[in-house]
Protein backbone atom coordinates (compact mmCIF):
# COMPACT_ATOMS: atom_id res chain seq x y z
CA UNK A 1 0.00 0.00 0.00
CA UNK A 2 0.80 3.52 -0.69
CA UNK A 3 0.70 6.56 1.18
CA UNK A 4 -0.51 9.92 0.02
CA UNK A 5 -0.97 13.36 1.00
CA UNK A 6 -3.95 14.98 -0.68
CA UNK A 7 -4.36 18.80 -0.37
CA UNK A 8 -7.98 20.25 -2.09
CA UNK A 9 -8.55 23.60 -2.29
CA UNK A 10 -12.09 25.19 -2.21
CA UNK A 11 -13.70 28.38 -3.36
CA UNK A 12 -13.69 31.43 -0.86
CA UNK A 13 -17.29 31.37 -0.86
CA UNK A 14 -18.14 27.62 0.18
CA UNK A 15 -20.39 27.36 3.65
CA UNK A 16 -18.96 25.19 5.80
CA UNK A 17 -22.00 22.73 5.19
CA UNK A 18 -20.64 22.85 1.92
CA UNK A 19 -16.76 22.06 3.44
CA UNK A 20 -18.65 18.89 5.21
CA UNK A 21 -20.16 17.74 2.00
CA UNK A 22 -16.89 17.71 0.33
CA UNK A 23 -15.36 15.68 3.02
CA UNK A 24 -17.48 13.41 2.76
CA UNK A 25 -18.02 12.92 -1.10
CA UNK A 26 -14.12 12.54 -1.45
CA UNK A 27 -13.99 10.02 1.54
CA UNK A 28 -16.89 8.08 0.15
CA UNK A 29 -14.86 8.07 -3.36
CA UNK A 30 -12.06 6.72 -1.50
CA UNK A 31 -13.49 4.05 0.56
CA UNK A 32 -15.05 2.97 -2.64
CA UNK A 33 -11.82 2.16 -4.07
CA UNK A 34 -10.20 0.31 -1.03
CA UNK A 35 -8.49 3.05 0.31
CA UNK A 36 -8.30 4.50 3.91
CA UNK A 37 -8.30 7.46 5.23
CA UNK A 38 -5.98 7.73 8.00
CA UNK A 39 -6.93 11.48 8.88
CA UNK A 40 -8.32 14.18 7.54
CA UNK A 41 -7.27 18.17 8.48
CA UNK A 42 -9.26 21.26 7.53
CA UNK A 43 -6.86 24.06 7.75
CA UNK A 44 -9.84 26.72 7.30
CA UNK A 45 -9.99 29.74 5.13
CA UNK A 46 -6.59 31.19 4.25
CA UNK A 47 -5.23 33.87 1.47
CA UNK A 48 -3.86 32.60 -1.62
CA UNK A 49 -0.16 33.77 -2.71
CA UNK A 50 -1.96 35.23 -6.22
CA UNK A 51 -5.45 34.70 -7.74
CA UNK A 52 -6.93 31.51 -8.85
CA UNK A 53 -10.22 31.94 -10.58
CA UNK A 54 -10.73 35.42 -9.34
CA UNK A 55 -10.56 33.89 -5.66
CA UNK A 56 -8.29 35.69 -3.56
CA UNK A 57 -8.82 32.96 -0.42
CA UNK A 58 -9.32 28.90 -0.37
CA UNK A 59 -10.61 26.96 2.08
CA UNK A 60 -8.17 23.62 2.49
CA UNK A 61 -9.04 20.49 3.36
CA UNK A 62 -5.90 17.73 4.07
CA UNK A 63 -6.28 14.24 3.44
CA UNK A 64 -3.64 11.39 4.46
CA UNK A 65 -4.67 8.31 2.63
CA UNK A 66 -3.37 4.94 2.25
CA UNK A 67 -3.60 2.60 -0.32
CA UNK A 68 -3.02 2.24 -4.49
CA UNK A 69 -2.63 4.64 -7.33
CA UNK A 70 -5.80 3.89 -9.13
CA UNK A 71 -7.41 6.01 -6.17
CA UNK A 72 -5.60 9.04 -6.74
CA UNK A 73 -6.62 8.45 -10.32
CA UNK A 74 -10.40 8.62 -9.62
CA UNK A 75 -9.98 11.38 -6.89
CA UNK A 76 -8.24 13.92 -9.68
CA UNK A 77 -10.75 12.76 -12.40
CA UNK A 78 -13.65 13.63 -9.89
CA UNK A 79 -11.98 17.01 -8.57
CA UNK A 80 -11.22 18.16 -11.98
CA UNK A 81 -14.48 18.84 -12.69
CA UNK A 82 -15.51 19.87 -9.69
CA UNK A 83 -16.93 23.42 -10.10
CA UNK A 84 -16.29 24.72 -6.17
CA UNK A 85 -12.70 23.39 -6.42
CA UNK A 86 -10.25 25.62 -7.14
CA UNK A 87 -7.20 23.50 -6.76
CA UNK A 88 -5.87 19.74 -5.98
CA UNK A 89 -2.29 18.55 -4.76
CA UNK A 90 -1.01 14.83 -4.31
CA UNK A 91 2.07 13.90 -2.79
CA UNK A 92 3.34 10.18 -2.37
CA UNK A 93 4.99 10.22 0.89
CA UNK A 94 6.92 6.90 2.46
CA UNK A 95 5.68 8.17 6.39
CA UNK A 96 2.59 10.12 7.88
CA UNK A 97 3.41 12.91 10.55
CA UNK A 98 0.45 12.25 12.42
CA UNK A 99 1.85 14.30 15.82
CA UNK A 100 2.05 18.03 13.93
CA UNK A 101 -0.70 20.20 13.34
CA UNK A 102 0.85 22.97 11.26
CA UNK A 103 -2.45 25.04 11.29
CA UNK A 104 -4.16 25.11 14.28
CA UNK A 105 -4.84 28.57 16.14
CA UNK A 106 -3.13 27.34 19.42
CA UNK A 107 0.26 26.64 18.20
CA UNK A 108 0.44 30.06 16.04
CA UNK A 109 -0.77 31.93 19.49
CA UNK A 110 2.17 30.18 21.23
CA UNK A 111 4.89 31.21 18.48
CA UNK A 112 3.90 34.36 19.13
CA UNK A 113 4.66 34.22 22.34
CA UNK A 114 7.93 32.87 22.07
CA UNK A 115 9.08 36.03 19.53
CA UNK A 116 7.83 38.48 21.92
CA UNK A 117 10.35 36.67 24.72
Amino acid sequence: MNLYEHTIIARQDASPSEIKQLVEKYTKIIEKNDGEIIKTENWGLMNLTYLIKKNRKGSYIHFKIKGSGNIINELEKNESIDKKLLRYLTVKVKDFDLDANYFSKKESTEKKESFKN
